[in-house]
């Protein structure tokens, strides 16, 4: 396993403009009463409603190589879910990926929350600098401990720990970097789970 530590360009707001930002209740409300369907291709991140990106073959192959590598080292009393959502005080984004406690039925009627999750994935081409900017914010906010993106265009796969949820901007200590060659270490609660290599991760 090795890394190296390197800083991230920040992502500005999403305009200068006055934004009216739903609530988690209200963006429910809307699925509810069937104005927003399965069909809509958005989530709400931040407040804001913004267009989930079509997923290209590499981002598919990502996201089922992220499933087979983590699923299959993965301890009892969690489960490995993907394009799903997760409920956090400001939003409902659907993760690539993410590692959720206890089984797949405790959450038949209940939604997954932050507290349920200590790794969330995010496979980023196109979305890095969301992924980057009011994505990590969000998760660092909502205090998920580990943030992982899988950064297409560089070949890489990015480490975030250690959120910081009472900033203003809330956000992560600087991430590892990990490059094919590259184990990332895949832990739960602090433990070392696994190292995963980045080759069984980026697409080839």
């Amino acid at each position: 396993m090795s890394a190296a530590t390197t800083h991230l360009p920040q992502t500005p707001a999403y305009t200068d403009e006055p934004i009216y930002r739903l609530s988690v209740d209200q963006y429910h409300d809307l699925i509810n009463r069937g104005q927003l369907t399965a069909d809509d291709p958005v989530e709400l991140i931040e407040g804001v409603l913004v267009f989930k990106m079509p997923k290209n073959r590499p981002h598919k192959a990502a996201v089922r190589r992220c499933n087979q590598a983590i699923t299959a080292v993965l301890p009892a009393n969690y489960f490995y879910d993907q394009e799903q959502p997760i409920t956090l005080a400001d939003g409902e984004p659907e993760p690539d990926g993410m590692v959720v406690t206890g089984r797949v039925q405790d959450y038949d009627d209940v939604d997954v929350d932050p507290s349920k999750v200590p790794l969330v994935i995010e496979i980023a081409e196109a979305t890095l600098k969301r992924d980057r900017g009011s994505k990590l914010h969000s998760y660092a906010r909502a205090g998920i401990v580990c943030y992982w993106i899988v950064n297409l265009i560089d070949r890489q796969i990015e480490v975030y720990t250690q959120p910081n949820t009472t900033s203003e901007v809330p956000t992560y200590a600087a991430p590892e970097i990990f490059k094919p060659g590259d184990s990332v270490p895949f832990k739960i609660g602090g433990q070392l789970i696994a190292e995963i290599p980045v080759a069984e991760i980026l697409p080839v």
